[in-house]
């Protein structure tokens, strides 16, 4: 989501949440992947739009969760070309909020949402983003959404009533990133695309969610196999008889 050209440096974000992801999180200093494919798809459609003409939009980013590290290089490009788009980042608490001092710093209007209410707006994005539509006045035309697939659903859906253009990152399973093996299939308008190809942006009222979503957990079952094969590798295997988990 970012790089520093002094340091020679790249900045990932990952999530923790499968074997691969452990064992990146785990990784130190001179550890190295095998490799490095990227950029994948095409280029996010703002920076083939005039500067002048973008500078009269008044744009909204909303990130959920891990979603936040792509919105921010947006959020960062935009403000170099001296434009000031507001962003909603929600998480379930306080404590997974991420990026918050950078994203501040070259955002509008930055608007905290946790579910539990333990910092910002009590809520989900959605509730933020129609309150601030319908209640406190702002206007927008034009919403960015990227983080978990069930909130770009409901976003889009709610936008699509308010009358907002919408534009969502969709972040599908891709195993060549190349289109031939068509993990990253996705239905737009109809028709069929592939996220790898040309994606990830599309228009958020034209994505088939409901097949995304289920497309999803293709690989549930393998992910959590090798999930168990790194921790037994790590602890040794343990097997647990009876429902008292008795050894």
């Amino acid at each position: 989501c970012d790089y520093d050209k002094k340091k020679g440096t790249v900045t990932i974000v990952v999530q923790a949440v499968g074997g691969s992801t452990k064992e990146m999180v785990n990784y130190n200093e001179s550890d190295y992947f095998e490799d490095v494919v990227g950029p994948l798809g095409k280029p996010s459609e703002l920076v083939h739009e005039n500067i002048d003409e973008l500078k009269k939009k008044k744009l909204m980013f909303i990130a959920g969760g891990v979603g936040a590290a792509p919105v921010y290089p947006q959020l960062k490009w935009l403000n170099e070309n001296g434009i000031k788009a507001d962003v909603i980042v929600g998480a379930k608490t306080k404590n997974l909020l991420i990026m918050e001092k950078e994203m501040r710093a070259v955002s509008g209007d930055y608007y905290p949402s946790t579910d539990d209410g333990s910092y910002g707006y009590k809520g989900l994005v959605t509730n933020l983003l129609e309150d601030l539509v319908e209640n406190q006045g702002k206007k927008y035309d034009e919403v960015i959404a990227i983080g978990p697939m069930i909130m770009m659903k409901f976003v889009s859906k709610l936008t699509k009533k308010l009358g907002i253009k919408t534009v969502v990152s969709l972040n599908m399973l891709m195993v060549d990133g190349t289109g031939m093996c068509g993990a990253c299939r996705v239905t737009v308008g109809g028709e069929t695309k592939f996220a790898c190809v040309d994606g990830p942006e599309f228009d958020g009222h034209l994505v088939n969610f409901e097949e995304a979503m289920k497309r999803q957990t293709m690989y549930k079952t393998e992910e959590g196999k090798a999930l168990i094969e790194m921790q037994e590798k790590s602890e040794g295997h343990k097997c647990f008889v009876g429902l008292d988990g008795e050894k």
